[in-house]
């Protein structure tokens, strides 16, 4: 599945019982918010096989799915800690039959509810049930704007059952909000893309360029677009918004290896969003499981409120102590955080480090090396890839390589 955009501000006040002072010096225990953006990732099981999945490569290893009491209890131990924006995702969440019921509860408990979705299983009777039991948002993604292509990348036949969903999704009165992951194969096809987005009626496009972790850091050789690339779907989708105006909104992430300075991840691990996985691990971030040493909490063994607060984990890249050089004396680190955590660890193998994004970094020269890597496959392969994609397999438990030497370097 997609991942949600984060949240961009955070709600002020004092902190919750159990936080840290607010007067303790920030670099070594800031004043701790509530978890306002609630990621319960209900299950890894997903009819799809997209080969830029985030979901973690070794799935098969990790624990069985929490049951519906247990997302029940979290639902609710989230909103008396003060969450307030809920995202059901997965693999697909509409595989579990329990889906209506935790909605039910979500609502009832005032949560603002967001389903991110590829569409399966969405069927009629099915979205007006989810309406009633009080869902106020779907996010539907595609792959591309041709069957051919979006079959393909997510290995399956869903381009035609996703027309019929978009069509669902407006005809029971939701915003239509269309999400698209771009990478080398398809971000050509970006003014297609956002004429079938205008002829279904969108009103939200995220033109979402791949993030490389998961299963897309397996196949970032594959994925990654060159620059040209790039500039052109910038280009094209500037001349859309143009056109459009304000009758579809589009946003367009552009590839963190495309920029110079890192994206603040979650605003801050630590600082909005707090992720729950199938199994109940609790994470700062979508894959924040990868970090080592991390030892992330259950919510089968902690609450909530003692995950947020208390746990290590959570705690461990908030604020300014962990930071080294360049990061500790940047200015700009109270805006950027440092940028990935997840990226340093893959690109460098230490979490600690400054994302390698950033021109300041040591490790600067990793993603410069890779986008002009890609440039090269797509010049020797007249935009295609120089070996198979790897497609997402839940039967299949592969161990990702951080460092120099790791996965699609």
């Amino acid at each position: 599945m997609t991942a949600p955009s984060p949240a961009s501000s955070v709600a002020t006040g004092p902190p919750p019982q159990g936080a840290p002072e607010a007067g303790a010096a920030p670099e070594k225990s800031p004043a701790v918010g509530p978890p306002l953006w609630l990621l319960l990732e209900l299950t890894y099981r997903c009819p799809l096989h997209c080969v830029f999945c985030y979901n973690p490569t070794d799935m098969p290893r990790t624990g069985a799915e929490l049951g519906t009491a247990e997302w029940l209890r979290v639902l609710r131990e989230a909103r008396a800690a003060g969450a307030v924006q809920l995202g059901l995702s997965g693999g697909e969440p509409l595989v579990r039959e329990d889906l209506e019921e935790l909605v039910r509860e979500a609502h009832g408990l005032g949560f603002y509810i967001n389903l991110i979705t590829s569409g399966v299983g969405l069927t009629e009777a099915r979205i007006a049930t989810l309406k009633a039991a009080g869902l106020d948002h779907i996010q539907l993604s595609f792959q591309d704007s041709t069957r051919q292509m979006n079959d393909f990348l997510s290995s399956t036949r869903t381009f035609e059952l996703k027309s019929q969903v978009a069509g669902l999704i407006r005809a029971h009165g939701y915003p239509m909000v269309l999400n698209v992951v771009l990478h080398r194969l398809n971000i050509d096809h970006v003014g297609e893309i956002l004429r079938m987005a205008e002829r279904m009626g969108a009103q939200y496009v995220e033109l979402a360029n791949t993030q490389y972790y998961g299963w897309a850091w397996l196949n970032r050789a594959q994925l990654l677009p060159t620059r040209e690339q790039l500039q052109r779907a910038e280009a094209v989708t500037q001349a859309f918004r143009e056109r459009v105006g304000a009758r579809m909104k589009i946003y367009f992430v552009v590839p963190d290896y495309f920029e110079t300075r890192p994206k603040a991840c979650m605003n801050g691990l630590g600082s909005v969003f707090l992720a729950v996985a199938p199994d109940g691990t609790a994470m700062p971030c979508h894959a924040a499981r990868m970090l080592p040493g991390l030892n992330l909490p259950s919510v089968r063994t902690a609450s909530i409120r003692n995950i947020w607060y208390d746990s290590p984990a959570f705690n461990r890249f908030r604020g300014e102590g962990w930071m080294k050089e360049p990061c500790r004396s940047c200015p700009e680190r109270g805006r950027d955080f440092g940028g990935c955590r997840c990226q340093a660890y893959l690109l460098t193998g230490d979490p600690d480090n400054a994302d390698p994004v950033c021109e300041l970094s040591p490790h600067h020269g990793q993603v410069v090396a890779a986008v002009a890597a890609s440039a090269a496959a797509a010049a020797a392969t007249g935009g295609g890839t120089e070996r198979p994609l790897i497609f997402r397999d839940h039967r299949v438990s592969i161990d990702i390589t951080a460092g120099p030497a790791g996965g699609g370097a």
